[in-house]
């Protein structure tokens, strides 16, 4: 006979397993945007998707890249992500370790991205509060659509002035101006038809959409490593809420990778 504490009495586990091969079309069903689900957000408001990579220990690092945490079908989830995304939002500092550059899309997706009424390349929207970007860097240079820059008040101007033609520099700042406000960011974003968001870090900004509760849902990767260290979480900030999501799927891979999606819930 087997006991349990009392205070696991009722709870059903579900063991989990291999069930079935899902083939390229259901994959991205997986993770379309809730434009073509019942729970698609109010006119206005945009959604958002973090996607975010951890060691089985919780490193989001490894070397300092999270390039070296990843694998085929994590790099797979990420276009897939991107294909589906109108803008895809980072801050300056993961922008400058991963070397990002703009999107790429491949003719068949832009194809279906046009059947969307979407624009073919989303673009880059980089959360910078200083403004200290390189106007040579690749994600100024090797892109199709200028990236947006959201900066604050404080460093409009000479964030403009250092980017030209490169990018568009605009101010989201709320009360402090010397701070870049997100809620600021997605109402901008909102305006422009930008309403799929993807959230791709790094740890201070998905921070601050969580204490903010603007996060809809993450795209969590879980690799299978072990990193040890003392290397960052996938969030980082001094904010902290308790949000209930609930799982909306799991996938895994021959690898051993685990592709988890959390939504809100309650």
């Amino acid at each position: 006979m087997a006991f349990m504490a009392d205070t696991a009495a009722g709870v059903r586990f579900t063991v989990l397993g291999p069930t079935d091969t899902v083939d390229d079309e259901r994959v991205s069903e997986f993770y379309a945007y809730p434009d073509a689900r019942p729970d698609r957000p109010a006119p206005g408001r945009c959604w958002v998707r973090g996607n975010m990579i951890t060691s089985i220990d919780g490193a989001a690092t490894a070397s300092g890249k999270t390039a070296r945490l990843g694998g085929p079908g994590d790099r797979t989830l990420f276009a897939l992500m991107r294909y589906a995304a109108d803008v895809i939002l980072v801050g300056a500092a993961t922008v400058r370790v991963e070397n990002y550059s703009g999107a790429q899309m491949p003719v068949a997706q832009r194809n279906v991205r046009q059947r969307r009424g979407q624009a073919e390349v989303p673009p880059l929207a980089i959360v910078t509060r200083t403004g200290d970007l390189d106007p040579d860097a690749r994600c100024f240079t090797r892109t199709e659509v200028p990236p947006l820059v959201f900066t604050c008040t404080d460093a409009y101007e000479t964030t403009r002035s250092r980017l030209g033609a490169a990018a568009e520099v605009i101010d989201a700042s709320g009360s402090a101006t010397d701070s870049v406000d997100v809620s600021a960011v997605l109402a901008v974003l909102a305006r422009r038809g930008l309403w799929r968001v993807l959230a791709e870090g790094g740890p201070v900004l998905l921070s601050q959409l969580i204490t903010a509760d603007l996060l809809d849902e993450l795209c969590l990767t879980v690799a299978p490593y072990l990193v040890g260290g003392s290397g960052p979480r996938i969030v980082s900030g001094t904010g902290e809420v308790l949000t209930r999501m609930r799982p909306a799927h799991l996938l895994s891979d021959a690898d051993g990778y685990l592709y988890t999606r959390y939504v809100r819930g309650t």
